[in-house]
């Protein structure tokens, strides 16, 4: 199954993402189109899923965008790395959780190359890592499926400002905290998003 691969140098305004993506969406279920994995960056901003509440704002000064995808409150800024994706379903078992597996699998192993143990919690969605029982969120997913069309994505903390998340409670998770991979080991991440497409193109065919 084709997959077209799209990277981002500039940051990307979120409303032009999604227009993009919902678009892409329509393309695929009527077959004029392949897949996409799109790989950028937004400037700073906050966004809401469909599950978030009001006191999860914790400075109420920040902008809200809302959004249609599942999850909470969560932030994105420079230091970034964002995927977004347009995945047919149909072509690949109509099967959402194996989906998420899948997503959760590309972001443990592409770290796992980079020598960093994550894991994923089923209580509490995201990719987490635990340094001496002190376990911090490192990366976000949020998806939405529309016509059996997953679309939305996921972001990885790699050099971003912590500080951005004393604003909310990122994802209404209030007893861990949030890290980036700079944090956890500094290294050269540079080749991140490349590994990182190489790995989820494998799981989506395996």
């Amino acid at each position: 199954m084709n997959i077209e691969i799209k990277k981002s140098k500039n940051p990307i305004k979120y409303e032009d993402a999604i227009e993009f993506m919902e678009k892409r969406l329509l393309d695929i279920n009527q077959n004029n189109t392949n897949d996409l994995i799109w790989v950028l960056k937004h400037n700073d901003l906050y966004t809401a899923g469909t599950n978030y509440k009001e006191n999860e704002i914790i400075d109420k000064s920040i902008k809200i965008i809302k959004t249609n995808r599942g999850g909470k409150i969560t932030y994105h800024g420079p230091g970034q790395l964002i995927c977004y994706f347009v995945i047919d379903l149909k072509k690949r078992k109509k099967d959402i959780r194996k989906f998420i597996s899948i997503i959760e699998k590309t972001i443990i192993d592409t770290l796992k190359f980079y020598n960093i143990e994550t894991f994923a919690d089923k209580k509490n969605i995201g990719i987490w890592h635990n340094d001496n029982s002190n376990i911090k969120k490192v990366a976000a997913i949020g998806v939405r499926v529309s016509k059996w069309i997953a679309y939305h994505g996921f972001s990885i903390n790699i050099n971003n400002d912590l500080n951005k998340y004393n604003a909310i409670i990122p994802c209404g998770i209030k007893d861990r905290g949030i890290t980036s991979l700079e944090k956890i080991k500094e290294q050269n991440y540079q080749n991140l998003s490349n590994k990182l497409i190489e790995i989820f193109i494998s799981n989506l065919n395996s």
